[in-house]
Order: structure tokens, then sequence, then C-alpha cells
């Protein structure tokens, strides 16, 4: 398991080690380290509304990142791998991986399936292309026959992790009690291996887009109104029944949109929303906006949460009002941390340059129209209200 982080250890590492497998971590925190070779156990602390459950997570051991050949004998000996180390730190493993891959080769040709929990778009070729960048033309052909890059769809919400939440535990990680893992089926090389939880799929592109375009998309739009509102933590923004149901609706249009453009059955993503905006609620995660909101840049950008969902809604005809409300929060949250004005002349710098929106297409003006709005100061109910008059107009107009 590459990354002893919160996914690391809170979700993916647990169903392995839940599933009979020894697992052994890799990371370069030595705290974390050292306590996982002296312990080879750790805590999870599943949360909830209505209390806790404490599951130990047994048979775990650590390697050092920064060990090169250390985590090459882990890779070349282990029956499964996945990877958790956040998207901007994936290019830093990829040489440890590829010595880990010469290795196994050296030893055999047992295939290696690598089970990728990052939260980026396409990182199955990705990573494919930075690992192919370091072999050469035999190792080409020894990855493309022996190496599967299984993307996965996580989630699981974990967050950050307080004093309070380790509870005198370096190790513990409180989590949300959804457990399951839905992966690529069609990018295993050889048997599928049998994981507690983890959901073979295909085709896999629809839970990837249903992750970014329900999930992230809601959960960012709950931060970002959150942040206008005034509170700190997602349960606290989504239990205003307003920002609740600005959220749900901007989720139903994405929904609307992903059953069109996949034909698939609109009552289970309904059912999904519905999941969702109860999980948002958690209190016992203690989710703060300000960590569900970070990077807004990557949060707008034209193929990511917000901004993408804008589009394949655009794409199917639907007229996602209510995911322009989270698209207006999201601007305002990043020009305050670009230290600007939340004017609108910069709101539509940030159309044009961050979310690559055109002046040109309606949407825009129902965006600036919201920005508008938050800039003059407005209530969550009467936000609301703006939304679903705008919303019923576009709807008049189609039928």
């Amino acid at each position: 398991m590459y990354g002893g982080g919160n996914i690391g250890r809170g979700f993916v590492g647990a169903l392995f080690s839940l599933s009979g497998y020894r697992v052994n971590f890799v990371d370069v925190a030595k705290g974390v380290v050292d306590e996982l070779r002296e312990k080879q156990r750790y805590p999870i602390r599943i949360v909830s509304n209505a209390g806790c459950e404490d599951i130990m997570i047994e048979n775990v051991s650590a390697v050092d990142g920064n060990d090169t050949q250390a985590t090459a004998e882990a890779i070349a000996e282990c029956d499964i791998m996945a990877t958790a180390v956040g998207a901007r730190i994936l290019k830093f493993i990829v040489p440890n991986i590829v010595a880990g891959l010469r290795k196994r080769w050296a030893e055999g040709a047992r295939p290696l399936n690598i089970i990728i929990c990052e939260n980026l778009n396409d990182a199955n070729r990705i990573l494919e292309g930075m690992i192919r960048e370091l072999l050469s033309d035999e190792e080409q052909a020894l990855f493309t026959e022996t190496v599967g890059l299984v993307e996965a769809s996580i989630g699981r919400m974990v967050p950050v992790q307080t004093d309070e939440m380790k509870d005198g535990e370096p190790l513990r990680v409180c989590v949300e009690r959804y457990g399951f893992l839905p992966v690529d089926k069609s990018a295993f090389k050889g048997k599928i291996p049998v994981v507690k939880g983890m959901v073979p799929s295909e085709p896999f592109d629809f839970y990837v887009k249903r992750k970014l375009f329900v999930h992230n998309m809601g959960h960012a739009t709950t931060a970002y109104l959150g942040d206008i509102f005034a509170y700190p933590l997602i349960c606290e923004a989504i239990a205003d029944a307003d920002i609740r149901i600005i959220v749900r609706e901007a989720m139903t249009e994405s929904a609307i949109a992903l059953s069109r453009r996949y034909d698939v059955p609109l009552d289970a993503l309904v059912l999904h929303i519905c999941d969702l905006v109860g999980r948002f609620g958690n209190a016992a995660l203690k989710d703060t906006c300000a960590r569900v909101g970070a990077d807004p840049a990557r949060k707008l950008s034209p193929d990511d949460r917000l901004s993408g969902a804008l589009t394949l809604a655009v794409d199917q005809g639907i007229t996602p009002v209510y995911i322009c409300a989270g698209i207006a929060a999201g601007m305002r949250r990043y020009l305050a941390e670009a230290g600007m004005a939340f004017s609108v002349e910069n709101a539509r710098k940030v159309l044009s340059e961050v979310c690559h929106i055109s002046p040109s297409e309606p949407v825009s003006g129902i965006i600036l129209r919201f920005c508008e709005m938050i800039r003059g100061g407005i209530t969550p109910a009467a936000l609301r209200k703006e939304a679903d008059a705008m919303k019923a107009a576009s709807l008049h107009n189609i039928i």
C-alpha cells in the first residue's frame, strides 16, 4: 500500500488487511513508518451521528519510501498493490515503482495489478505515461503484458485527523462507514483478486464521472456555500435547508446528465444523491468547508468537478442553474485566496481563464448573476429562491 495516510490506512490498506492480506505500507513519514513497524496494527474508528465503532487493523508493517531498495523488494514480492499518495506526489514515487517492477521481472513475470486511488482524472493513463518514460523497449513489452493499472473511485470520506480524533493513538483514523471501492474491471491483468468491499465494474468511466460530477461537485458546492454563509463545517452547511436544496438540485442536474450520457437508470443515481446528502451531514467527521473547498483553481478547472459537471450538463441539453450557483460560490473563494476583489470584472476573468467558459455561453450570464447576488450580500433562502426561479424559467423555455 503505497501511501500510509488517511486513505491508505483509513480505507484501502484496511480493506486489504480485512481480506486476509499482510499489508506493507510505503511512506516517507518516519513517525508513521516507525509506529506501523513496531505495533504491526492500528485502529480505525467508524464515526456517525449515532456513535462510533472501533476496528483494529492487524497484520501490517511499513517500509520507508526513501529506501529505494526496500521499496523495490516490497513491490517485487507483493500479490497486489495500491497507491494513495495524492495526485501531486504521484510523479515522485514512479522511480521506486519502476525499480520494483524491474526486480519483479528479474524474478519472473507474475502479473501485478496496481489500484490507483488518486483524486485525478485519467490517473491510469497519467501513471502509465510516467512509468513508460523510464522503461526500455524490452521493459515496455513486459509492462504491457504483466502490469494492470486499475483506476478506483474513492467514495469514503476521510477528513483531516485532529488530535481529538486520534484520541491518544497516533495511528488512529476516523472514517465514515461507507466502504465500497469501485474499480475498473477491464484493467486487471490475470485473475481479479478478491478484496473486501472492492467492486470491479465496467464501463468504469461512468463511475469516475459519477464520483467527480455528483459526489465531488456536491461536496465542493456545500463547502463554497458554507464559506459564504459562515458555516465552518460541512455538516453545518448541509444542515441549512436552503443550502441543502441547492446542493441536492445541483447533484440532480449532474445525475440527469450522466443518465443521458451513459444510458443508466436515473433512479439509482437519485438514491445515491440521497445517501450522499445524508453522509455530508455526518457531524462526527468534523469535516471543514476549508478542507473540502481547498485548491479552488483545480476544482474550477474545465474537466474537474464544477466546470466539468456544467459542461456535461450543457452537452446533454440541461441548463445547470444550481451547478452555476456552486461555480459562483467557488469563484468567490478563488478570488479571495488570490487576494483579488470579488468583482464582476474579476469573475469574468476567472470564467475565461480558469473555468474556460466562454462569455458568450448562456451559462456565463447565470454564473455572473449569482456572483452579483453573492457580492451584494444575500441569504441562503434568497439565493435558493433565485435559483429556483431561473430553473423554472429554463424548464418553461424547453416545454
